[in-house]
């Protein structure tokens, strides 16, 4: 007889079982959309660089060119339109050069031949950087690298650009 009294549930364990299992399973489903909504972007990968049309090939000069261009950019769930720009133009072996006019000293914007001390040069007027034509930072000036280099594509005489420049190597 004492065997069937220890195998037996009372009502209070009866309940006990009950409301755990009903809080955890309300416990789950609270948590489950929140533990989705943190991991979604690092299922979804990154997204491969969109080459974007810039312009023909053979309007490429050897004096660099400022032209501006739009990418799709994705960032967690906001996707939206992104402006860049690019210094474009071939250098003196005729390689085409798609260069970032963002400085890497402080990133400031910088020109093309805009000051008259320093010609045929790129200058950044934040901290008088300067970048010889092809982009190389010049000695003695504040960036410590040359200016970033867009990937690009040459389909049926046209030059694509992809959205992210990357750092490169001095020329």
């Amino acid at each position: 007889m004492s065997d069937k009294k220890h195998n037996e549930v009372t009502r209070r364990q009866f309940l006990n079982y009950t409301l755990m299992g009903v809080g955890g399973f309300m416990g789950a489903a609270v948590l489950a959309p929140m533990v989705g909504f943190a991991i979604d972007p690092l299922l979804k990968g990154e997204k491969e660089s969109d080459f974007v049309y810039i312009m023909d090939v053979d309007e490429i000069t050897n004096e660099p060119q400022r032209k501006t261009f739009v990418i799709d950019q994705v960032d967690g769930w906001y996707e939206s339109q992104v402006e860049r720009t690019a210094w474009i133009y071939k250098n003196n072996n005729g390689d085409i050069l798609a260069l970032s006019p963002v400085c890497t000293h402080l990133g400031c914007t910088v020109d093309w031949n805009s000051n008259a001390d320093f010609p045929n040069e790129f200058f950044c007027p934040c901290h008088f950087g300067r970048f010889d034509s092809n982009g190389v930072n010049i000695a003695g000036t504040p960036p410590t690298e040359p200016l970033h280099q867009y990937e690009y594509q040459i389909t049926d005489g046209k030059l694509y650009l992809s959205g992210k420049s990357n750092p490169r190597e001095e020329a």
